[in-house]
């Protein structure tokens, strides 16, 4: 038995850790390029090295980690060429789920994502980032929810963390956010049209093109400055 009081309470311990973990990394108290002692972050958290090993390898999984020999783990870290690549994914994933979203779609549902959208240029004038991504990720998520395909959910989701908390970067590329904004409104007018494949085509050409947003996403990742691709 371990004589520290557990900072986890019990459930699913392995979630918990990775929860624990997760959070380290979106608030810069695990950053890229560290190393993650295992012996050390067991005591600490009151828990075996089972658990721990067990959130470790969904982190690798998820790209947030290399396992290496003799229990080092070491941080990953988030370069150009990753950031490219990222968003060739996303950007065809999602433009293929608003394309399957739009048969389910309902008008409340378009005036959901331009509700959201309108918050979100709330948020902006505010200077409230947290909320503006919360928005964000509501927005893109009200058709990701309807696209019905499980698995391109996850990877979407798993590869905009990535992108967006690893750490958090605080604060706004204001010119940034006001394009998105405007991009997301193009995609709603799209749909209101029924013009699906149009909207499906903003999303990925545009709205996740890395060629069209890399003068943005250099002044978002400052410390990027290798060229992408």
């Amino acid at each position: 038995m371990m004589d520290r009081q557990p900072i986890l309470n019990v459930k699913s311990l392995k979630e918990q850790v990775y929860e624990y973990l997760r959070d380290q990394m979106r608030h810069g108290q695990i950053l890229p390029g560290s190393a993650i002692d295992m012996g050390e972050t067991s005591k600490k958290l009151g828990v075996s090295k089972t658990p721990l090993r067990d959130a470790l390898l969904q982190l690798e999984m998820e790209g947030f980690v290399t396992i290496l020999p003799r229990r080092m783990i070491v941080v990953n870290t988030l370069s150009g060429h990753d950031i490219r690549d990222y968003y060739e994914i996303i950007g065809p994933l999602e433009s293929m789920a608003l394309l399957k979203a739009f048969e389910r779609m309902k008008p409340a549902d378009i005036d959901r994502m331009e509700a959201l959208n309108r918050d979100m240029a709330a948020s902006l004038e505010k200077n409230d980032f947290d909320a503006y991504y919360e928005k964000n990720l509501a927005f893109h998520n009200t058709f990701l929810d309807l696209c019905g395909n499980d698995s391109l959910v996850k990877i979407v989701n798993n590869l905009k963390k990535r992108l967006y908390d690893f750490p958090r970067v605080a604060g706004f590329v204001k010119e940034w956010e006001e394009a998105s904004i405007g991009e997301h409104q193009t995609v709603v007018d799209l749909l209101r049209q029924g013009r699906s494949g149009d909207a499906a085509n903003h999303v990925r050409d545009v709205h996740w093109s890395f060629e069209v947003q890399e003068r943005f996403i250099r002044l978002y990742y400052p410390a990027i400055d290798e060229k992408a691709g």
